[in-house]
């Protein structure tokens, strides 16, 4: 099995990603706008997936947050609330913000396990910062880590009741950047003390069976590699500090906060200790590149993601149903 993650170019396999998918083996796939059409087609799509590898626990991934980021989109999905939405509500009552993000996180899960999606890279672990770069804003679960934490939790239980693997991220924080970076390298130069704020939800979280770094430098600790390509933040914050044990992948290797071509990209993230690069174009080409640059996933790799996707074969059939989780989130999110 390889040690990268791969995005598809459209709403069917080609020919050609077919082939190269069968011999690449890679940890998982990744799905975006461009693959999800109807319902139907993306059932057939994730079919085709796991048919590749002959087994149902093949990981596919999707953004699926609510508000800005969703991949599945109206009108042949439902719209979900930014989680900032269920933030509001935890400043007046936290309790019935922690069972709307339960139940919120069901309805998700169950809408992506009738698709066929397995991981929903989701929640947003970062610590909300007043004047940093919009990007998290309002996907951020708050501004109080205690609060992220137990939010993110009620995140984890849902998707988890549904049969959905979560992804803790962006680890260790991307709460504090002042840039986008998608779009360009962002340089935290905050202190020991602000850094283990971030790193609060983090460790409260640190069972979580996936997480997802990010490329932010934090010179505290590295300030001369984005965490995602750090071996010292890696080994000494994330499986050390933290105790994060889950399988570990990075943050898109396209976004232009890296520097190289894409089989540089994916090497560096991988010599770091990330178990797996995450390479979300669909370009054949670059996906080419990534397969020659990195290595087979490693036995401890093989091992954690074997532990995360075990997770996906006990739903709770007894927990609400679509219809009622849904109904049940929008009536805690009117006390807000």
């Amino acid at each position: 099995m390889m040690s990268a993650i791969f995005g598809l170019s459209g709403p069917v396999l080609t020919d050609e990603e077919r082939a190269f998918f069968k011999n690449a083996d890679p940890a998982g796939y990744i799905l975006f706008k461009r693959n999800c059409a109807d319902p139907a087609q993306l059932k057939r799509l994730t079919d085709d997936l796991k048919a590749i590898h002959g087994r149902d626990d093949v990981a596919i991934l999707i953004d699926q947050e609510g508000g800005r980021v969703e991949r599945m989109q109206p009108p042949e999905w439902p719209a979900f609330p930014a989680m900032g939405r269920i933030a509001a509500l935890y400043d007046t009552a936290p309790s019935s913000a922690i069972e709307a993000a339960r139940v919120n996180a069901r309805a998700i899960g169950l809408m992506l396990a009738e698709a066929g999606v397995n991981v929903d890279c989701l929640p947003l672990l970062d610590v909300r910062q007043e004047g940093a770069d919009n990007i998290i804003g309002d996907r951020a679960l708050g501004a109080e880590p205690m609060q992220v934490a137990a939010l993110g939790r009620a995140v984890l239980d849902g998707l988890a009741s549904a049969g959905i693997v979560g992804v803790v991220k962006h680890i260790p924080g991307h709460g504090r950047a002042m840039v986008d970076s998608h779009k360009e390298l962002p340089v935290v130069t905050a202190g020991e003390d602000d850094l283990a704020l971030d790193l609060e939800p983090f460790e409260r979280l640190a069972q979580a069976p996936m997480g997802m770094m990010a490329h932010v430098v934090y010179t505290a600790w590295d300030a001369d590699h984005p965490a995602s390509q750090s071996e010292t933040v890696i080994r000494d914050i994330v499986r050390g500090r933290i105790g994060f044990d889950g399988f570990l992948m990075s943050d898109d290797i396209n976004m232009e906060a890296l520097d190289g071509d894409m089989g540089e990209r994916a090497a560096g993230v991988v010599a770091a200790g990330c178990d797996a690069a995450l390479h979300c174009s669909g370009k054949l080409d670059e996906m080419i590149l990534v397969a020659n640059a990195v290595p087979a996933l490693t036995a401890e790799g093989e091992a954690r993601l074997a532990r995360a996707m075990a997770t996906i074969l006990a739903p709770d059939t007894g927990d609400l149903d679509f219809l009622a989780a849904v109904q049940k989130r929008d009536a805690l999110l009117e006390l807000a």
